[in-house]
């Protein structure tokens, strides 16, 4: 693939635009989890009256779902990706609010989607219509540790499981019709491929740049090119879960 200066080199340049993880095309490979969560979320969006997405990134995945026009809403709280996402989804009809909370009122949404996004049970169902249903799919806190074993680098992650955000969306006063959780394994095939994935996700090493980082990168290169690919696992959970209608039905 080359040698580890113009892999790191090239990793660190490349410009981040959106939530776009194409230039890892071939370099990571990730096996799926079981599910997939593009077509249960379509399926939702057939009937759906009102759709909120949160944490909607460049808006790519919400675009791909084909979102109902002038009934959808996407929240984004980082700002770089705020002006992609309204480039993206404003022609769709679909409104983007710069928000990393939820300014919305109470029982707006019959269907809330979130992929990978900030998780505030109360909020959630507060936004929720009775008999309205939230989607989600989330990162766990044991995704890619194997990543921070590699570099020596700490993990930092509250508990973060499919048990503890049932637990809390029940207390918030959802049912949970679906629950699963699964490790997928992730492939890094070179050394670059980590150091633009370490950029896209910041928060799995807080404190990364590739100088500071530079000895436990070199040992991983060396390790890829006599061993092959640098595998870690995923962590992924999906529920599905509705606010019970009044009288207690879902």
């Amino acid at each position: 693939m080359g040698d580890y200066e113009s892999l790191v080199t090239a990793a660190a340049e490349v410009p981040l635009h959106g939530w776009d993880f194409g230039w890892l095309s071939g370099r990571a490979v990730g096996a799926e989890p079981s599910w997939h969560y593009a077509e249960l979320a379509c399926k939702m969006l057939v009937d759906a009256d009102r759709v909120l997405d949160i944490d909607t990134g460049g808006g790519e995945l919400l675009a791909a779902l084909g979102p109902p026009a002038g009934r959808t809403w996407a929240a984004e709280g980082w700002p770089p990706n705020v002006p992609v996402a309204r480039e993206r989804l404003a022609p769709l009809g679909v409104t983007v609010v710069a928000t990393e909370e939820l300014p919305f009122p109470d029982g707006e949404f019959s269907v809330v989607l979130n992929r990978h996004g900030r998780f505030d049970a109360a909020g959630l169902a507060r936004v929720l219509a009775a008999g309205g249903t939230l989607l989600t799919q989330q990162v766990g806190s044991e995704d890619c540790s194997g990543v921070n074993e590699a570099l020596d680098a700490p993990v930092t992650a509250k508990r973060w499981n499919l048990d503890v955000a049932t637990e809390a969306l029940t207390a918030a006063g959802l049912d949970v019709v679906d629950a699963v959780e699964e490790f997928p394994v992730l492939a890094f095939h070179d050394v670059g491929a980590l150091v633009y994935q370490l950029r896209m996700v910041p928060w799995q090493v807080p404190d990364f740049t590739v100088d500071r980082y530079d000895p436990a990168l070199r040992r991983l290169h060396a390790r890829i090119e006599s061993d092959g690919p640098f595998e870690v696992r995923t962590h992924r959970f999906l529920v599905r879960a509705v606010l019970p209608r009044a009288g207690g039905s879902s």
